[in-house]
């Protein structure tokens, strides 16, 4: 398939991630994850996308056939989603170090898909949105969105709900971290101790 028959469709989550669906995979061996321009060195992938300026791309997760670009540039997606486009149909990813999956690879396969199926239909009933960041030494790495950022329940939905689902799907997880930042936000529950 050339690049002129690729097709990307783009599922904006919110103002600061998107979602970029290829037609064809992008990348075999597992996921890639880069937080910097410097990680990305190696992958003309990331160094492209890393490289739009209207973007100031603070991380990329490449997964298969799923780019997923997140932005600090209040810029639209419609604007920074074009140069996206532009850079996954001229660039190719790198292989992942060592040209194979690990097994953290493949647990966040899986749990992205419990993710999909169940978790985040699950929190979307009020309002919320958990997104899989990373799995590393088997220990998944989430942000809550939406209605969970800073709602006073979201560790019981954390560790009741979300960690529960894991123990019974994908037991060779050992446990989950939340990075989200539960201060920030337009109404947090948790508010900063004044001084």
């Amino acid at each position: 398939m050339s690049a002129a028959d690729l097709r990307i469709t783009a599922e904006p989550i919110d103002n600061g991630r998107c979602k970029f669906l290829v037609s064809e995979p992008l990348h075999a061996g597992g996921v890639r994850r880069f937080a910097s321009s410097d990680e990305a060195r190696g992958s003309p992938l990331a160094e492209a996308i890393f490289a739009i300026p209207e973007a100031d791309v603070s991380e990329i997760i490449v997964s298969g056939n799923l780019v997923t670009v997140v932005k600090r540039s209040p810029a639209p997606w419609p604007v920074v989603g074009k140069a996206v486009d532009q850079a996954v149909a001229s660039k190719p990813v790198a292989p992942a170090k060592g040209g194979s999956a690990t097994a953290d690879d493949a647990l966040y396969e899986r749990v992205a898909d419990l993710f999909d199926s169940q978790v985040n239909p699950m929190v979307a009933r009020h309002g919320g949105r958990v997104e899989l960041i990373d799995v590393q030494d088997a220990v998944v790495m989430v942000r809550m969105a939406g209605g969970c950022q800073g709602c006073g329940m979201a560790d019981v939905t954390l560790r009741q709900g979300i960690e529960a689902m894991l123990q019974q799907h994908v037991p060779e997880v050992k446990g989950i971290v939340d990075i989200t930042d539960h201060t920030a936000g337009s109404n947090p529950y948790f508010a900063a101790a004044k001084k």
